[in-house]
């Protein structure tokens, strides 16, 4: 089903429904059978800092004290793992102030079109990726995606092999 080498960059609306928050998990099942996928074809899963951002955000926002603090335990340890590389995810390192200028200045065009800032980075992180891949030649068959369940936005950024 998968090409031979998959990096899938992971929105906030997947990371939710994998970590099963309240309110934001109505696609569960779905997720976790893609993800089982994407693990069973090696993908590189990657969790960019908005995404981590966004995410803890939700978790923040639960209107339950105790489910925020379980969640919020959950998530950190997630996370923590990416970051230790004991889990399928990595963590993305935090944009330079270079980068963020660069997507500054591309925000007005983006937020006309209804795109958040978050977003725009994410799409930066694709480009990058797809980029660095093409530039490569390694992988030639190499699928970079935007894992997103947003079917309008986000998850149009799929350069298929």
């Amino acid at each position: 089903m998968w090409a031979k080498r998959v990096i899938a960059i992971v929105d906030t609306s997947v990371l939710c429904e994998f970590l099963n928050l309240p309110g934001r998990n109505s696609s569960r099942a779905a997720v976790m059978t893609e993800f089982q996928e994407l693990i069973a074809a090696d993908a590189m899963l990657i969790l960019p800092m908005a995404t981590i951002y966004e995410t803890g955000n939700y978790i923040a926002r639960l209107s339950d004290g105790d489910q925020r603090r379980e969640f919020a335990t959950i998530f950190a340890n997630e996370v923590r793992r990416a970051i230790n590389g004991e889990s399928p995810w990595q963590v993305l390192q935090a944009p330079q102030i270079e980068e963020i200028r660069a997507w500054l200045d591309k925000f007005p065009y983006f937020a006309g079109k209804t795109v958040s800032l978050a977003d725009l980075s994410m799409i930066k992180d694709w480009e990058k990726a797809r980029a660095r891949e093409q530039e490569a030649k390694r992988h030639p068959n190499t699928r970079v995606f935007i894992w997103s369940l947003d079917r309008q936005d986000l998850s149009a950024y799929d350069d298929q092999p």
